[in-house]
């Protein structure tokens, strides 16, 4: 077992949390996997307990691991990915890769389209349409935050639905018996306000990567705009982009 250095000028923690990394990495211990408590860490060794909570602090900060209440800590996946070359939720598509997606329910209430929203939804500023903020949790860690836009008629249908375990677009497909078309997309940068600093547990001017994307039903209707904020560090978007065949030079 390799050993830390007590009169390394290297902290202590510090020296536990690389030497931890390394082996996390290389899978010694293996993702999903429950790492060794905190006494055990600190007898094998032989540092405090505050120096391993330390350790694990900077590690989980990383993402490289995770804590369930009252479980223990374990390790990571590699950084969470969506495929976009289908149009799925999240939940829907990291249910699938074996992750565990929860919602935390931030309002659901009616409100007034801003320019932006009627736009998009195709109805009068001002008149009333439904509003959903999510923040999406990933092995419960907070990835992204979601704010969400549907006509009024459509929402109101979404008022006593499950928010916290499911994901939009199956409710209006199998509770709303709405068929889901497609959806167009657009990828920018921001940097976290204060909102999001409090929702996704980040600092404030950290990088987020943003979607804005508004979903149509099969006959063309818009249907559902959104702006999803994640974090940076946390969640990729992925996609196959194929040569268009017969271009020319």
């Amino acid at each position: 077992m390799a050993e830390l250095l007590p009169l390394s000028p290297v902290p202590l923690y510090t020296q536990l949390k690389e030497l931890l990394r390394e082996r996390i990495l290389d899978g010694t211990y293996p993702s999903h996997s429950r790492m060794p408590s905190e006494s055990e860490l600190g007898k094998a060794f032989d540092v405090s307990r505050i120096t391993v909570r330390q350790a694990l602090g900077d590690l989980q900060k990383e993402g490289l691991i995770f804590k369930i209440h009252g479980k223990g800590t374990f390790v990571a996946k590699p950084k969470a990915f969506q495929n976009v070359s289908t149009l799925q939720g999240l939940g829907e598509s990291m249910t699938q890769m074996g992750y565990e997606v929860i919602n935390r329910l931030r309002s659901f209430r009616h409100v007034p389209a801003n320019a932006l929203v009627a736009a998009r939804l195709q109805v009068e500023e001002g008149s009333l349409v439904t509003e959903i903020r999510r923040v999406r949790l990933i092995n419960r860690e907070p990835v992204s935050l979601e704010l969400t836009w549907l006509p009024k008629a459509v929402g109101e249908k979404l008022e006593k639905a499950d928010l916290v375990t499911r994901d939009i677009f199956l409710l209006l497909e199998n509770d709303c018996g709405i068929a889901l078309g497609h959806a167009d997309l657009a990828i920018d940068a921001v940097l976290a306000d204060s909102d999001l600093t409090q929702a996704l547990d980040v600092e404030e001017g950290s990088p987020i990567m943003r979607i804005e994307r508004l979903t149509h039903a099969a006959d063309g209707t818009p249907l559902d705009f959104e702006h999803l904020y994640y974090r940076g560090d946390a969640f990729q978007y992925r996609l196959r982009i194929d040569r268009q065949k017969g271009g020319k030079a």
